[in-house]
């Protein structure tokens, strides 16, 4: 008896140590869940209010700027070398040029896109060449993407938040040496990175699936046998390693998009489906057209351990809520940032190369939902 109690004593640490680092992969309660489809279906959002809370922080809104009456001459027939703005009065263009001051760099002011001691038209900075791209992007995104954006549009703040450099930003992750060889290729796996929310998955599902449009990002096969599907596990894998960064970015779980009976059925699919959908097509355009020609622009210092430029993924505008800013509709107070419009009720602008097929498309049109959106709200009593 004393020898058992003498080997349980020297082996309690250790088990107890491994207890403990068990449970720090989990979160303490309280855990909220909200139902958003039938009752029994696992159609729930899940949340933690120490995370909303730290969150919340993340997306308050700037200082609004104050409203200045627009006419007079245009900001090109007064400023020299305005590339971008010049469309805009010369109060409108003095205005955006103060809100993206607070918005980009309240800290460094004007002279981190204009150099100091120069006139305000020489293009000396790389941040000043760098910011005509991002408004033209910003643009874009408004005039564009209302099949994403909806009337929320985006703003400089909408990724910057105070920060001459968005919190959310990535690179191409070269990843660990590989002794080559006959030694077996890993596939990207068993390397936690925090694109991939430190899973075994893929660690870099962002250069496969968001540098350039027509990037096929859906896998799942309607059938228990392959039949003709091309797809194979090792992109569906890339797949989940994807999804998860865009769970973790938006602060949901796979709910949100899908339906937990038939997640490749887009006619039972929540709306927010095509919403996620045409904001994958929308990455990938924003990197290839506006990030990715910067790369020459950009410092050394700036660029990634590929050298490559720094490009957006959801969590850059999102920063861990469904809507970024929560929903707040800055772009319609400024008309610098391009013409906000309501959401199509077409499911679907632009078509992409992961586009569903035609069916499945139309069945996520407005008609389509509407019973489905009716059916979440009747069923969401417990």
């Amino acid at each position: 008896m004393a020898r058992f109690v003498l080997a349980t004593r020297r082996f309690a640490w250790p088990l107890a140590l491994a207890m403990s680092t068990l449970l720090a992969g989990c979160e303490r309660p309280p855990i909220t869940a909200t139902q958003n489809g039938w009752r029994g279906t696992g159609m729930d959002q899940i949340g933690n209010p120490r995370t909303a809370a730290v969150v919340a922080l993340a997306n308050t809104l700037p200082e609004a700027v104050p409203p200045i009456p627009d006419g007079g001459p245009k900001a090109k027939e007064v400023f020299k070398n305005v590339q971008v703005l010049g469309d805009l009065s010369v109060g409108q263009f003095t205005r955006t040029m103060l809100a993206i001051t607070a918005w980009v760099a309240p800290k460094e002011g004007c002279t981190y896109c204009h150099a100091a001691g120069d006139d305000l038209s020489v293009d000396k900075l790389y941040t000043k060449k760098v910011a005509r791209q991002m408004l033209t992007m910003t643009r874009s995104i408004n005039n564009d993407w209302s099949s994403h954006v909806g009337a929320t549009g985006a703003t400089c703040y909408t990724c910057h938040r105070g920060q001459p450099v968005p919190a959310q930003l990535w690179f191409t992750n070269p990843g660990p040496k590989h002794a080559g060889g006959a030694s077996a290729d890993p596939a990207g796996q068993n390397y936690p990175a925090p694109l991939a929310n430190l899973s075994s998955l893929p660690y870099d599902p962002l250069t496969l699936l968001l540098t350039k449009p027509g990037q096929m990002v859906r896998v799942n096969s309607t059938t228990a046998l392959p039949e003709g599907n091309p797809r194979n596990i090792k992109q569906a894998e890339v797949t989940y390693a994807l999804m998860t960064h865009m769970s973790q970015s938006l602060g949901v779980n796979c709910t949100f998009c899908h339906n937990t009976r038939a997640f490749g059925n887009w006619a039972e699919s929540p709306p927010q489906r095509m919403t996620a959908f045409q904001g994958l097509s929308m990455v990938r355009t924003l990197n290839a057209d506006h990030l990715v020609p910067l790369t020459d622009t950009f410092p050394a210092n700036r660029r990634g351990p590929a050298g490559d430029a720094p490009k957006v993924h959801c969590g850059t505008c999102h920063q861990g809520v469904s809507k970024p800013l929560y929903g707040a509709p800055m772009a319609k107070d400024f008309p610098a940032m391009g013409t906000v419009k309501a959401a199509p009720t077409a499911a679907a602008d632009k078509p992409a190369g992961d586009a569903p097929p035609a069916a499945a498309t139309a069945a996520v049109g407005t008609e389509a939902v509407k019973p489905v959106a009716q059916k979440v709200a009747d069923n969401r009593k417990p």
